[in-house]
């Protein structure tokens, strides 16, 4: 709600900036670059408690979905699928450890030369 505040604030200076430099006479072609040039200098200066704010709802997401990253929710039928890959993956791994070929209706495995 931060960033969306921050926004807002941000794009009423830019509303009331480019509202004046149009009521000074100022070219309709020029007014809106400069207008936002004025709104960034104010919403730097007037604006600094809101940014801070919106930074750090920004930086809270960001590390909550790196905390997230790692762990992938399944549910139903994915997750059988993925239960029953990894199943097959450790099996595997375990057979190749032992040196013994993969038991079941598994195929083998391909090895580095492609066979």
């Amino acid at each position: 709600m931060a960033v969306i505040r921050y926004s807002v604030l941000r794009l009423g200076l830019f509303v009331v900036a480019l509202v004046a430099l149009l009521w000074a006479g100022m070219n309709p072609w020029l007014s809106p670059l400069l207008a936002a040039f004025v709104a960034w200098g104010l919403s730097y200066v007037l604006l600094a408690g809101p940014r801070d704010a919106a930074a750090l709802q920004v930086a809270e997401r960001a590390e909550a979905r790196r905390a997230r990253q790692g762990r992938t929710e399944l549910t139903g039928r994915a997750r059988e699928d993925a239960d029953a890959e990894d199943a097959a993956d450790e099996a595997a791994r375990a057979a190749a450890a032992d040196g013994t070929a993969p038991s079941g209706d598994d195929e083998a495995l391909p090895t580095a030369d492609g066979g």
